[in-house]
């Protein structure tokens, strides 16, 4: 099945202007983390909602299940990606743990927190100020990533 999803996946995903003016702006190196995301996924909405997230396209499966998303935070691109028990890729609830946390550099800690977590985020720990001039706090998202909040104060 997944032979035939990737021969059809340029026609799942419409180019549209937004991903082709960000894809052309693409710097030569670039780090593009990917979040394995459990399969049977459709909603995605969290990172839309709580961080701002732009949607630039998407690979279904044949039953409207996320295959690949590809999205963008302020210039900062990342997939969401469903899980590949054949090729290790496994979302965090299978083992109830992270193998990474994602720093997201912000401009307002307390108000992508405050929004974050009215949009389904679990808060980790609160957003304090650290002696080496950050401030960040840690929440957890509905697929189970750990995210750093954080800014430079």
């Amino acid at each position: 099945m997944y032979n035939e999803i990737r021969q059809d996946l340029r026609y799942r995903s419409p180019v549209n202007k937004l991903n082709l003016t960000f894809m052309s702006n693409l710097p030569k190196t670039a780090f593009v983390p990917v979040l394995i995301i459990p399969s049977n996924t459709t909603d995605i909405d969290f990172y839309k909602n709580a961080l701002g997230a732009i949607e630039l396209r998407r690979w279904s499966n044949d039953d409207g299940s996320i295959h690949v998303a590809e999205l963008v935070i302020d210039g900062a691109m990342f997939h969401l990606h469903e899980e590949n028990v054949t090729k290790g890729s496994f979302s965090p609830g299978i083992y109830n743990g992270v193998t990474t946390d994602i720093g997201l550099m912000v401009a307002d800690v307390d108000s992508v927190m405050k929004k974050a977590i009215a949009a389904g985020a679990k808060q980790l720990n609160p957003a304090t100020d650290y002696d080496y001039g950050y401030r960040q706090g840690d929440i957890s998202d509905p697929f189970g990533h750990r995210w750093t909040i954080e800014m430079v104060i």
